[in-house]
């Protein structure tokens, strides 16, 4: 039986790389699915974005 010894540095490396393939599948897909939406022309749902003072003027 061969065990193989993981140092506390070598386990943190493996859990933030399992952490960096997440994120990036994630933003990844993402993105794609928002050029594939684009492509067609379909929209999301109006977002309400907080930074966005257009808004306000026309409610005054």
């Amino acid at each position: 039986m061969i065990s193989l010894y993981f140092d506390p540095g070598t386990g943190a490396l493996i859990v933030q790389f399992f952490a960096a393939a997440v994120a990036g599948i994630l933003l990844f897909y993402r993105t794609v699915l928002a050029k594939i939406r684009s492509i067609f022309g379909i929209k999301n749902k109006e977002e309400e974005d907080f930074m966005d003072e257009s808004k306000d003027r026309e409610e005054q």
